[in-house]
């Protein structure tokens, strides 16, 4: 294509790509057509995920929130359950979580059923959350003396999921960032665990304990569990010590590394404020995209076997 100033490369997308503005604009083009010309397989049985890394804001609840989010997208059906007691995915997936509100906490000490507790998330249809509440920040004590405290969980999550007349396709349970009778909980109820990685310094650290734990509850108390998914979070590529994160942590763990990883964007950090995933909140922000091809990781990947 002629330019009056002379010959400028024009990119498929059909954005000039002179500029670094405009070499981006083609290039989340580009990602957003091969997102929308890809159709995710649905698994044959509910893949249940364990959110978890000791090490605090690492994105684990943003993770949580907007895989979930990105997978109902596609068209899965998705249960978000929030087991931190700040309740901070209930709040961004705009689900009521007052103290009043049956929650998460009245299923794994009160033994409600999880049918009661569990809500519809306005931002998909097919996104459902069993919310938190305050009362959960108490849980850790009551349950030291309730009888199968390790298990309580799994024992309400796999009578919803038989009682439930459609396929969940996916669970993510969002952990507290310790390791206490809450989180290891999740890791009983989980098959897969899924663990964020912030792309800063110290990444690595705490995360040989970590696995661990993991060792010990899948040799103890369930065997079917396996650290299936590492996600790489607030990535800037402009650092060096970004990229040696990365490289770091592809070395160690070539299997479970996502290709994707999760830049750092002001649009992530925005969108729990309004009670939404960044999928719904900016869904064509490059935050929005890098959760949409995450998920696609996810699902093409499959369960281990």
């Amino acid at each position: 294509m002629k330019h009056p100033e002379g010959d400028i490369a024009e990119s498929s997308t059909g954005y000039d790509d002179s500029t670094p503005l405009a070499r981006e604009l083609a290039e989340i083009t580009r990602r957003r057509q091969a997102l929308a010309a890809d159709r995710l397989p649905l698994p044959r049985a509910t893949r249940v995920f364990t959110v978890a890394n000791q090490k605090g804001g690492v994105g684990k609840t943003t993770t949580t929130v907007n895989l979930a989010a990105a997978l109902a997208r596609s068209g899965a059906r998705v249960l978000v359950i929030d087991l931190d007691p700040q309740g901070n995915a209930s709040t961004a997936l705009g689900v009521e979580h007052r103290a009043e509100t049956v929650s998460v906490y009245d299923v794994i000490i009160n033994d409600e059923p999880m049918s009661g507790a569990v809500q519809k998330s306005p931002e998909f249809e097919a996104l459902y959350c069993l919310p938190a509440t305050i009362h959960l920040a108490g849980a850790e004590i009551e349950l030291v003396s309730l009888v199968a405290r390790e298990q309580r969980l799994r024992t309400a999550l796999e009578l919803f999921l038989d009682q439930s007349p459609d396929l969940f396709h996916y669970v993510f349970i969002d952990c507290p960032p310790s390791l206490g009778l809450l989180t290891i909980n999740a890791f009983v109820a989980a098959r897969e665990v899924l663990i964020p990685i912030q792309c800063e310094y110290y990444a690595l650290e705490g995360l040989s304990q970590l696995l661990s734990n993991i060792q010990l509850i899948e040799r103890h108390l369930n065997p079917r569990l396996a650290v299936s998914t590492i996600l790489l979070t607030m990535y800037d590529s402009r650092t060096n010590l970004a990229n040696q994160v990365v490289q770091d942590v592809r070395d160690h763990f070539p299997e479970q590394v996502l290709q994707t990883v999760i830049p750092r964007s002001v649009r992530i950090s925005e969108a729990p404020s309004y009670g939404q995933s960044v999928i719904s909140f900016d869904g064509g922000s490059p935050g929005s995209l890098s959760y949409l091809e995450a998920a696609a990781e996810i699902a093409h990947r499959g369960a281990p076997r």
